[in-house]
This record gives structure tokens, sequence and C-alpha cells, in this order.
């Protein structure tokens, strides 16, 4: 037996370990964004104030620029600086308010985690299970690596919240441009 094939399975086994760890920390992430999130949704009694106290929560554990970025499409390369600021900031409050509008004070979800799948090297998929309000919903979080694991996406009912955006964003995009996109978020942000 040469060195080389006594060595492969102990390479190869330092290979899958980080994976594993990996994704563990990706769990271990999102479980923490969960259990925060339904933290402050018990603490706070009304929903205009829920997004205000959900805000820090959900833009440690998302990443609003990547999802943005994806949201938008191919023509994100064609936003100014500016424009991708704007768009940003306005589809973070779109998200978020949202999001926030979706909890019931009082009502506490259960959520059980599925295995979590890798479909990429630092990207993550995780399932699960949300009863709530007497319904089982499944909702997978998609996660990417990138100083720390943030969330990049959320498949309800296997519904991705950037595909469903991209699709009327993709629509104001081919009207007008960077500005038509812009605009069409800066109006949803300000219908409340």
């Amino acid at each position: 037996m040469n060195l080389r094939h006594f060595l492969i399975p102990f390479l190869l086994q330092g290979l899958v370990v980080p994976a594993m760890a990996s994704s563990d920390q990706a769990e271990k992430r999102l479980q923490t964004a969960v259990n925060e999130v339904l933290e402050v949704a018990n603490a706070t009694s009304n929903q205009e104030a829920l997004a205000t106290a959900l805000r820090p929560v959900l833009q440690k554990h998302l990443s609003f620029e990547a999802m943005t970025r994806r949201a938008v499409g191919p023509g994100w390369r064609q936003f100014s600086d500016d424009q991708k600021k704007q768009a940003t900031q306005s589809f973070t409050t779109l998200i978020i308010r949202t999001y926030s509008s979706k909890f019931t004070p009082g009502e506490h979800p259960e959520v059980q985690y599925k295995a979590t799948m890798t479909p990429a090297a630092g990207r993550v998929e995780i399932p699960t299970s949300l009863l709530y309000q007497g319904s089982r919903y499944n909702v997978t979080y998609r996660l990417e690596q990138a100083e720390g694991w943030k969330i990049t996406d959320v498949l309800i009912e296997g519904v991705s919240l950037v595909a469903n955006y991209r699709s009327q964003f993709d629509a104001e995009f081919k009207k007008g441009g960077a500005n038509a996109v812009v605009g069409a978020l800066s109006q949803s942000v300000a219908k409340k």
C-alpha cells in the first residue's frame, strides 16, 4: 500500500468534517435568529411597534443587500451606487413590514427543524415545519456564508420570497430601468 492510498481516507474525512461543522453553524444561526424574532414578537403588543422592534434583529440575520440584488436580477448591474443603496433600504423596510404583519400578538408558532441540505459550498437550505394558528406551513430558509451565516431567501410552501419580488421588479425594470424599480419600491414603502 503506498502512502497516498493510506492518506486519502484521512484527507477525505478532513474535508467532510468542516462541511458538517459549517452546516451545524448555519443551523445554529437560524435557530438563534428564529428565537430572537419570537422573543421580540412575544414582547411587542402591536404591529407598528413590532416592525420597529424586529428591524435590528432581522438586519443582523438577513442579507438584505443580497436579497435586493437577487430580487432585481441582472438589471442590478445597471443601478448606480446610490440607486443600489436606495433600493436596498426600501426593500429592507418592505420586507420587515411585510414579515412583521404576519405575526399576531399572543400567538406562538412551533418550529420544527429538518435535515440541512448543502446545495453548494458556503450555501445551505434548512427546511422547517411551522405550526401557526392551527395551520402547518413548510418554510425553507436559504443561508449563505459571508461574514458568518446570513439568510438570503425564504421559501414558504415552495414559493421563494426573492423570486416573487423578482417578477415584479423585472416588469418595473423593463418599463423604466433602475429609476422605475427604485420609484416602485419607494411607493410601496410610502403606502404603509
